[in-house]
């Protein structure tokens, strides 16, 4: 059975942010996960997870100023010291929090280029083996150019080619099923394709990207081709509510409290 993980930037909004490991918790979810933790103290996101008894799946790595429109600078030549720096801000916060894996992201680039190509080939290498010694998986993730456009990763054949060729034991595919159906579609097959690489899976309905239970995706099949696939590790909730939150978690009862 998926073990479910709480997408605490885009659920529960209802209430401010370290108020939402306790009403994930209390929702029935034993992990979470989010976008970014670093406007909170690390020893508080911590406290908050031990608090409620949760897991935290997954955390993305510093992207420069999202409120600018950057998207993470792991492609941008010119920003590799940024992209060592980011590393040393983000590892107290894998530490507070127990993480065993983070998403790097590539930034807004032009995959024709190939000083992009090399340059995010160099950051993921030196990103997986900072965090090696740590006991921590880098995961990438394809992103449609719908949701942002101009975003370097947004071919799901790309990034399993990398994660081949670099042959790095603790990078992995960050397999968005939402984003994997609007780039290329033919899910399942993708997934019976590249488990053997996959580290973190999220979800969400398609085209809306609300709750996952209904529209294009038969989440119920998929769920269960997950556990028929052997997928041990978190899927994460990355959807935004109709409404309130909890009024749209009829699709997850049937996992509530299961452990991570």
């Amino acid at each position: 059975m998926p073990r479910f993980a709480a997408n605490l930037s885009m659920m529960f909004t209802e209430v401010p942010f370290l108020d939402r490991f306790d009403a994930a918790a209390q929702a029935g979810f034993t992990a979470v996960e989010f976008l970014f933790p670093y406007e909170h103290p690390a020893e508080v996101v911590g406290e908050r997870l031990r608090r409620n008894g949760l897991t935290q799946a997954l955390f993305n790595l510093p992207p420069g100023d999202w409120n600018a429109g950057e998207k993470g600078f792991a492609a941008l030549p010119a920003r590799f010291n940024d992209l060592k720096a980011s590393l040393e801000t983000a590892l107290p916060y894998a530490k507070a929090t127990g993480v065993k894996r983070l998403h790097l992201m590539a930034g807004i680039a032009n995959r024709g280029e190939r000083v992009a190509i090399e340059a995010f080939y160099k950051s993921v290498a030196w990103t997986a083996e900072f965090f090696a010694p740590h006991g921590i998986d880098v995961v990438i993730e394809p992103i449609n150019a719908r949701n942002v456009p101009g975003y370097f990763l947004n071919d799901f054949g790309f990034a399993r080619d990398l994660i081949q060729e670099l042959r790095l034991a603790n990078l992995k595919l960050q397999f968005d099923i939402y984003h994997c159906q609007i780039i290329h579609g033919d899910v399942t097959m993708r997934l019976r394709e590249m488990m053997p690489i996959i580290g973190h899976i999220q979800i969400a309905s398609v085209p809306s990207r609300n709750e996952p239970d209904g529209e294009e995706l038969n989440y119920p099949f998929l769920f269960e081709e997950l556990d028929r696939l052997g997928y041990a590790g978190f899927v994460g909730c990355e959807y935004n509510p109709r409404g309130k939150t909890t009024d749209g978690l009829a699709w997850f009862k049937p996992y509530a409290g299961v452990k991570s």
